[in-house]
């Protein structure tokens, strides 16, 4: 992979990153919320989002020629998180969507 390609993705990378520091505090503090039978699909999810944008740091990182395709992948799961995480009204939640939404967009710049 050329330096040029490496620093195109950079600011997915930082998107990713951020989506995956944001997913892991979303789903820690849900582990802590009063009634957290109801936070059941968004623990899921955040740890869904937080493995996919893992995995795509690594493609990006390596160069791989599936990159495109992990992205789409991690841009979808990003949506149902951040849709998910938007539902409900603590800050964590809150601000994981907006992570996760920023993740999708630059995802999908970078698919394409």
């Amino acid at each position: 992979m050329s330096h040029e390609k490496y620093e195109e993705y950079q600011d997915c990378i930082a998107a990713c990153h951020a989506c995956v520091v944001a997913c892991n505090h979303c789903a820690a503090c849900c582990l802590q919320e009063a009634h957290v039978e109801q936070m059941v699909r968004c623990i899921a999810l955040d740890s869904d989002c937080a493995q996919i944008c893992q995995l795509a740091i690594s493609f990006m990182a390596g160069g791989s020629d599936h990159v495109a395709a992990v992205c789409r992948l991690c841009a979808d799961i990003c949506e149902v998180c951040g849709d998910e995480c938007a539902e409900h009204d603590m800050d964590h939640c809150q601000q994981c969507a907006e992570a996760c939404r920023r993740c999708a967009a630059a995802c999908r710049a970078v698919a394409g």
